[in-house]
């Protein structure tokens, strides 16, 4: 039964997840109450035109996030990742873990009466292999929401769709990512965590004390890089870049690559489809939404006599 309470509290709710979760409560005819550092950015701006309260916090203190919970049903929570686009360049994961655990604090000094906290897939096998710094910052979280004994729901995506959408794997004409072309990369679209994400504040009997995996569809890159081809009527090769390559960037982002490589996320695809039968497919988000984002970021990513 959906709570007669229906103020949800939205932590980075102009970020992509918390956009896409702020955009399912407003539509499901929930109150949602957007935090933010700047209010008076572009995207808060929009989303308090999209009917939102829009309210300033600082990750960093506790008591802000606090007054920002108080009377509400529910909390979404997700932190940035370590390399995430728009994260400092300082960020770390201690920084991660610090932020969730202060959420989770707050949640439970207002008395909030759902958490639903968006982890990664693979978080659980924490335990007994080494794994991406990613996977344990997500899960010391998920131990202090359990520690605390929040009556929370864990959600835990797989690489999302959106990454394909801009730099991070578009570069120069080309599909490049540390995977290997023959590796199937399990993926999730963003806006299908936001409907997973409302349809657990409506159903708090069905979801409290759940951490559910999801996945929506598994293709290699090269596969990926045909189906954005396809979609845009273009050539789209895929050149993956050698792990020494990023290791000299990043040792983190390097394992994380050779993890996605040699053990992957393993979610369950078909019981993500039982939860939200139209949970897209990357053919299907490149349809609706994909391809077009995509397109925008190669246009501007062009210069004159230069390809994207």
């Amino acid at each position: 039964m959906t709570p007669t309470n229906k103020t949800v509290v939205v932590v980075g709710a102009t970020g992509l997840q918390g956009g896409a979760v702020t955009r399912h409560l407003l539509r499901g005819g929930w109150r949602v109450r957007a935090l933010t550092r700047d209010p008076d950015g572009a995207r808060a701006r929009a989303l308090a035109r999209a009917g939102a309260q829009v309210a300033r916090v600082r990750m960093e203190d506790v008591d802000s996030l606090t007054a920002a919970a108080e009377g509400s049903w529910g909390l979404f929570s997700v932190q940035p990742t370590v390399g995430q686009p728009g994260t400092a360049p300082d960020f770390t994961a201690e920084d991660e873990v610090r932020w969730g655990v202060n959420v989770a604090e707050a949640a439970h000094a207002a008395g909030v009466g759902h958490l639903v906290f968006t982890s990664v897939a693979g978080a659980e096998r924490h335990l007994g292999e080494k794994v991406p710094v990613n996977l344990v910052s997500k899960w010391r979280i998920e131990q202090h929401i359990t520690r605390l004994g929040l009556p929370a729901t864990i959600l835990r995506p797989v690489s999302f769709m959106e990454n394909f959408t801009g730099g991070y794997a578009l570069r120069n004409g080309t599909l490049s990512t540390g995977i290997a072309p023959d590796t199937p990369q399990q993926l999730m679209a963003v806006d299908d965590v936001g409907f997973i994400t409302e349809l657990a504040f409506s159903h708090p009997e069905e979801w409290i004390g759940r951490a559910v995996s999801l996945a929506a569809d598994e293709l290699t890159p090269v596969q990926v890089a045909a189906a954005i081809g396809e979609a845009l009527g273009m050539a789209l090769p895929y050149v993956p870049i050698p792990i020494e390559a990023i290791r000299q960037v990043s040792e983190d982002f390097a394992y994380a690559n050779e993890w996605l490589n040699e053990r992957g996320y393993r979610a369950d695809i078909a019981a993500t489809l039982r939860i939200h039968p139209a949970a897209m497919d990357f053919s299907t988000w490149l349809e609706r939404t994909g391809a077009a984002q995509i397109s925008a970021f190669l246009d501007s990513a062009r210069t004159p006599g230069q390809g994207a």
